[in-house]
């Protein structure tokens, strides 16, 4: 008995030291848990403006958010026919529905009444159209978070919520206004603007161009150009940087 209970102590006695000595596996034997992304609220926190060059005959749409990858959701543009930036609480079926609409030849303004009519929730829908004749209209429901609403011009609307202030709307449109250049350079001089003006007031994290125009693209496509940043910390800087690789920047005159 009295050798039983030695080899049973000695037994546990080597076990418990072995576990005491044992040491996790390092980082580089682990792999990482990839991070948990959590979405508290579905609304697509944006700035956005859809625009024309009817000397170029290119449709654009430059938006900016506090929101993963907002380029897969909001733009959307067809060379001939229009382009669409659905946001807010974003119904994407506006987009194709809108492109559709518009290439029976609807203005901007009709399509928009089509859209929000069919509705339930158009309190919570923001989205700006322009259409193939470069007429623009925009629509923020009266339920979108604040600062909300848009604003058009000749050739463009400019529309946004959760904003720091209606100044973001303004100093967008008028920054596009006064570029020069080409339409992906006059969309990004409005998203620059309306950054410095304070943009989104949940900050940043995503942002996207697409212009296109007929057999412009690759292979002979539409897309001319067709540009994400989905992550990052200066989105806009970035898109910019991306864009110029592609495309040359005006020199300010």
């Amino acid at each position: 008995m009295i050798g039983l209970a030695a080899f049973f102590l000695t037994t546990f006695s080597v076990a418990a030291q072995e576990k005491k000595t044992e040491r996790p596996l390092t980082s580089a034997s682990t792999p990482s848990k990839p991070a948990r992304i959590q979405i508290e609220d579905p609304t697509i926190h944006t700035f956005s403006i859809v625009a024309y060059d009817p000397e170029r005959k290119e449709w654009g749409i430059g938006v900016a958010s506090r929101f993963l990858a907002v380029g897969a959701v909001v733009p959307w543009a067809k060379a001939g026919v229009g382009a669409v930036a659905t946001q807010a609480a974003a119904n994407t079926s506006y987009g194709p529905k809108g492109l559709e609409l518009l290439a029976e030849g609807k203005s901007a303004e009709e399509v928009i009444k089509s859209l929000t009519d069919a509705d339930q929730r158009k309190d919570v829908r923001q989205v700006g159209i322009i259409d193939a004749n470069g007429k623009a209209a925009t629509y923020t429901g009266a339920k979108c978070n604040a600062w909300a609403g848009g604003k058009t011009g000749k050739h463009y609307a400019c529309q946004g919520n959760i904003l720091t202030g209606e100044a973001v709307v303004n100093d967008m449109a008028k920054a596009f206004e006064e570029a020069k250049g080409p339409l992906a350079w006059r969309i990004m001089a409005a998203l620059e603007a309306a950054e410095k003006a304070g943009g989104d007031k949940r900050g940043k994290q995503s942002a996207a161009i697409l212009v296109v125009r007929e057999k412009s693209g690759f292979g002979g496509n539409d897309r001319m150009i067709d540009f994400r940043v989905d992550d990052h910390g200066k989105p806009v800087e970035e898109l910019a940087r991306i864009l110029s690789l592609r495309l040359r920047r005006p020199k300010a005159e």
